[in-house]
């Protein structure tokens, strides 16, 4: 596995934990951090990525629900919801990451550690927000 994806792989184990059982987030991504060898580039991501989405939350989650209407957030996978988390920070909020790049590597998390449903939902959702970012990108040009 590339070093930026197991930086993503350690940022969304972090997520979870700090989802399900509200542990201290700094605390979780040290834990993790000590379990791989990252590099202080990719600890950087990891924790830009972790601290990024948990600042971003109140903005995230209201997207999520519009990419993911079918699905309200607390019946969501907890996997599921983290990974939708990274990809969102990374699409709307995170200029260096380019959106097929956030893409695919949500829907690579997804193969690694949510369900056999997972990739389709997870690429599904991303590709609904890359549409509406996309026509709002058209629309300001267009102005």
């Amino acid at each position: 596995m590339k070093a930026r994806r197991r930086a993503r792989a350690v940022a969304l184990q972090t997520l979870f934990e700090v989802d399900l059982a509200a542990h201290d987030p700094s605390r979780v991504l040290q834990q993790r951090l000590q379990y791989c060898d990252l590099g202080q580039d990719n600890i950087e991501f990891a924790r830009r990525l972790v601290e990024g989405v948990l600042e971003n939350l109140p903005q995230i989650d209201p997207t999520i629900r519009e990419i993911a209407p079918e699905w309200p957030l607390d019946q969501m996978s907890p996997i599921d919801r983290n990974i939708l988390r990274i990809a969102v920070f990374e699409m709307t909020l995170d200029p260096d990451v380019p959106i097929k790049v956030a893409i695919n590597e949500a829907v690579e998390l997804a193969k690694l550690f949510g369900s056999e449903s997972s990739r389709r939902f997870v690429n599904g959702a991303l590709g609904t927000l890359a549409s509406s970012q996309m026509a709002t990108e058209t629309q300001s040009e267009g102005k």
